[in-house]
């Protein structure tokens, strides 16, 4: 019997199943909370069987509340939201659900700051101003820290950093216990295509024998496996208030170029055809501190590059009838 139940919002999608599957593997209670009730990613997880799934809509308050009342969540996950491609074609849409949904969340929280315990949700690196604004900042080591600029250029990092406000005012204000994360593009089995689909394509085109190319050869990128980006939020829903000294952290994985990531994906899937050039600017700050996140929330990613493109290999050859190439 587990003493803290977790709903997860969006909790049917790419990151929210790994956020359940990581919750369930560490003995807690799980509700995915969404509009969506395909548990296909769920059940490709293992999980579907002890994970609690309630449609519902982030943009319904009445609804948030009576969920979050029913279900007796002591957590809550918040993970529901448009990314940068929807959010660009539907910009109320985008609104309705990134800032109202979160303040459905975080009001439901304080409707009921008897039972909820934390809300942990998902701000975004996008909240950051493009990485020219960065080339003479950040920290000594040239790591972007959270409290340097924030000045988003798009309507999602909008959104993002909106919701960064209202979140420490409710904490302030209302005593509702929050953490947000700025994470940047998590990489993994069964993620949804979008903006940054190149950067899935770049293992999975190679994984099943297609050729790819690629652009933006020199340019880091964080390369943030999804199974670390599921602890991160375990770990912001049950730290301490104590060993908190902020409202938002950065979490990251690991930071290299498009042409080491290939070179990686070339050593684990040797009979790879990529062609890597350098043409084009990518439009992300990834080079992220987070020293706050290893010493506060204890998060230590568990995936460096080579495992994670390793797993997801796998997982990707499997589902398509192949042989394995780790060994």
């Amino acid at each position: 019997m587990t003493s803290n139940t977790v709903l997860v919002t969006g909790g049917t999608g790419f990151i929210g199943s790994y956020v359940a599957a990581d919750l369930v593997e560490h003995d807690h209670g799980v509700v995915a909370y969404d509009r969506s009730t395909d548990t296909r990613i769920l059940e490709k997880l293992g999980v579907a069987g002890a994970v609690d799934v309630r449609g519902g809509d982030v943009t319904d308050p009445a609804d948030v509340v009576r969920a979050v009342r029913e279900t007796g969540a002591t957590h809550v996950v918040h993970l529901a939201a448009l990314l940068t491609t929807s959010a660009r074609a539907n910009p109320r849409a985008a609104m309705g659900v990134n800032v109202e949904g979160t303040n459905n969340v975080l009001e439901a929280a304080r409707t009921l700051g008897e039972q909820v315990e934390r809300v942990a949700w998902a701000s975004s690196a996008a909240v950051y101003a493009p990485p020219a604004n960065y080339r003479s900042g950040g920290n000594e080591a040239g790591w972007v820290t959270e409290s340097d600029l924030v000045y988003p250029d798009t309507l999602y990092g909008a959104t993002k950093e909106y919701n960064e406000h209202q979140a420490r005012v409710y904490a302030e204000e209302f005593g509702v216990s929050t953490v947000g994360l700025r994470p940047t593009v998590a990489y993994g089995p069964y993620r949804e295509t979008g903006g940054s689909a190149f950067l899935a394509n770049l293992v999975e085109k190679p994984a099943v024998g297609e050729p790819f190319a690629v652009e933006y050869g020199d340019q880091a990128i964080d390369w943030q496996y999804v199974r670390d980006v599921a602890q991160a939020f375990r770990r912001a829903a049950f730290t301490p208030e104590g060993r908190l000294s902020r409202r938002v952290y950065n979490v990251r994985g690991e930071l290299a170029t498009i042409r080491e990531a290939a070179d990686v994906v070339e050593r684990v899937v040797p009979d790879a055809d990529i062609d890597v050039s350098a043409e084009g600017e990518l439009p992300w700050t990834q080079a992220l501190d987070t020293s706050a996140a290893r010493e506060e929330l204890g998060y230590e990613p568990e995936y460096d590059l080579e495992r994670g493109v390793r797993e997801y290999v796998d997982v990707l050859r499997a589902e398509a009838g192949l042989e394995p190439l780790s060994g």
